[in-house]
């Protein structure tokens, strides 16, 4: 039997799964076998890896107001609306250090998921040291279309994970892993509409049709995941934690109470559910 961690993305919402692996970390005794890693969910969830807790929330605070890190000052600058170079090299090797050296060493496998621009599927990366060329993949995750360059890895030309697969249980359970715990940013209900930017990402995406028909039929594809996750959650096989209510917190939120919001709320909803999700590792071996 094998336990997975599905993290979904959805920007600063990911703040609300890091209070939840926050609260994993402390308590010292939860653990799963892999975990996959979308937009947010692989930026943030790398810290699971890691075990640093408290670095998704600190850094997000301490920089939050800061250009290099995010906004449109970056965007117009960098042609990143999260600054490539401040995300995914000063952050990490500087201002607050990513353990690379215990993500090498945690066993727990970690994989990102971005979407290939020429062929609009989904790529799976392991992430295996969590060194420069893991961090580019964790980039390319989270590289929302629109506002973010293609980052080229290899042949590949790669943006946002949750283009082509937002909620990646079914990649887990081709993987082998039997039982996965599914944290969503969204609250239970939610239906996704069609993208109102779809015009706008059809102009920047140009040169990459297969690309803009995954987005224009992304909407689909998330409603139908959800549905999945839902079947499998009603059989068993997968534990979903979800927020409450609509986490309601912009891509580019600046303030701290906002961001802490998000957070704490991710934190309470881990707590209230640590019983349950220990049950929920433990009943394979109990059986």
């Amino acid at each position: 039997m094998k336990y997975g961690l599905v993290l979904e993305g959805g920007g600063m919402r990911g703040l609300f799964s890091m209070g939840i692996l926050d609260v994993w970390m402390e308590q010292g005794d939860i653990a799963v076998d892999g975990a996959v890693g979308v937009s947010a969910g692989a930026a943030f969830g790398c810290n699971f890896k890691s075990r640093q807790i408290g670095r998704g929330i600190r850094y997000n605070v301490k920089y939050a107001d800061n250009w290099r890190y995010k906004g449109f000052r970056s965007l117009l600058l960098t042609g990143d609306i999260f600054g490539a170079e401040f995300c995914y090299d000063t952050l990490p090797n500087e201002l607050d250090v990513f353990d690379a050296k215990t993500f090498a060493e945690n066993p727990m496998e970690f994989y990102a998921v971005a979407t290939d621009l020429e062929k609009g599927t989904a790529v799976y990366k392991r992430l295996r040291d969590g060194g420069a060329a893991d961090m580019q993949w964790i980039r390319a995750s989270a590289s929302m279309p629109v506002v973010s360059r293609p980052v080229c890895i290899g042949r590949r030309k790669l943006l946002d994970g949750g283009m082509a697969d937002s909620i990646p249980l079914a990649f887990m359970e081709r993987r082998g892993y039997d039982r996965n715990i599914v944290i969503l940013t969204q609250p239970q209900g939610y239906v996704k509409e069609p993208n109102s930017m779809l015009p706008l990402i059809r102009v920047s995406l140009h040169k990459y049709p297969k690309a803009v028909e995954t987005m224009a039929n992304r909407h689909e594809m998330y409603n139908r995941e959800t549905a999945y996750v839902a079947q499998r959650e009603a059989e068993g096989a997968a534990f979903v934690i979800r927020p409450d209510a609509p986490l309601a917190i912009s891509h580019l939120e600046k303030s701290e109470a906002e961001l802490m919001r998000v957070y704490n709320h991710g934190r309470e909803i881990g707590e209230r559910t640590l019983a349950a999700v220990r049950a929920f590792l433990s009943e394979n071996e109990n059986a």
